[in-house]
């Protein structure tokens, strides 16, 4: 085990990896779609200015604009082979999760910009439970998580 573990915030770095879980869940939905426009861009003609002004007349534009395009492909590909090492990575920790603990964990930190106090709210609700009652199953929950994806 390396040292550098030992001093690692589990609990702060599962948070981070939760927060993370609708964005790589949008990119690997949507990964296709925006690859195929990005190739669309790449081979489509540039428009022309309807008013007839000239413009700067670039020879190499097309060449630049396909170069461009090749960039992007590039950056969408990385972005969609991370998505995919994050969820076969976090998945298997968050399916171990009950139930209760997914949606618990979802109200406090997946709810974008849903207030901490409405989570709480909603989870006393759900459980029939106070305040400090849904606080300490947050922290089960959030225990439960990072150790499920970082180990002891």
């Amino acid at each position: 085990m390396m040292i550098a573990w030992a001093y690692l915030d589990k609990k702060s770095a599962a948070v981070d990896a939760l927060k993370d879980y609708a964005s790589m869940k949008y990119i690997i939905q949507n990964h296709h779609c925006e690859l195929e426009e990005a190739m669309e861009r790449m081979t489509s003609l540039p428009s022309s200015l309807p008013d007839g002004r000239p413009r700067a007349k670039n020879p190499k534009a097309g060449e630049a604009r396909l170069a461009a395009s090749l960039d992007e492909i590039d950056v969408l590909k990385e972005r969609y082979r991370r998505a995919l090492e994050y969820m076969e990575w976090f998945q298997p920790a968050w399916d171990a999760l009950t139930e209760d603990e997914q949606f618990v964990l979802s109200e406090f930190y997946c709810g974008g910009d849903v207030r901490q106090t409405d989570a709480v709210g909603n989870i006393c609700e759900r459980f029939h439970i106070e305040r400090s009652s849904a606080y300490n199953k947050k922290n089960r929950a959030l225990s439960r998580l990072a150790l499920l994806l970082y180990g002891k």
